[in-house]
């Protein structure tokens, strides 16, 4: 049994597994995919590292970023949306997430997020110590995506089957 309208939602940080998870969580729900770093992709015309190389960086690909997850959120049809890791930092981002969709945080040890990461250069707010930048992170973002989340799952030491599973349930038992 699937839900309605509600769009399936997962946050957390970079390396937590929500491309992965989303994929497979739309798949299963037989439901169509969206990245937000996708749209994003699409409506600068370039891929998000070289957004964040052009004048305007961080704060241009927000500003894409804010479009993509209103463009995500309006779908009348129910998608499983991947945000960005930096997404909820919005309000209202978070807000439209929150009314829009289930939001599931995926979360993972800093060391293990680094490890998952450690083979992927295209990452540009991992410039550097990708660890030290993980905890910063982490720090900065926890409490927001505990208060969006509608549930938490651990994806540390679980295979995807297992945390696609763990998300599935979570939202078909929440909002039946």
């Amino acid at each position: 049994m699937t839900p309605g309208g509600r769009h399936l939602v997962l946050v957390g940080l970079m390396g937590a597994g929500k491309t992965t998870v989303g994929n497979r969580s739309a798949q299963q729900l037989d439901r169509a995919f969206v990245d937000t770093d996708d749209i994003v992709e699409a409506l600068a015309g370039m891929r998000v590292a070289e957004l964040f190389a052009i004048a305007g960086g961080e704060a241009k690909f927000r500003d894409f970023e804010h479009q993509a997850v209103a463009d995500a959120c309006a779908s009348p049809a129910p998608l499983v949306i991947s945000t960005g890791g930096g997404a909820v930092v919005d309000a209202e981002n978070r807000n439209r997430l929150a009314a829009a969709g289930f939001v599931v945080w995926l979360r993972a040890p800093v060391d293990v997020l680094a490890t998952r990461l450690a083979d992927d250069s295209d990452r540009p707010l991992l410039a550097g110590d990708a660890p030290a930048s993980l905890s910063r992170l982490l720090a900065l973002r926890e409490h927001i995506y505990e208060a969006v989340a509608d549930v938490a799952i651990d994806t540390q030491e679980r295979s995807v089957d297992d945390v696609v599973t763990a998300v599935v349930d979570a939202y078909c038992g929440v909002t039946q």
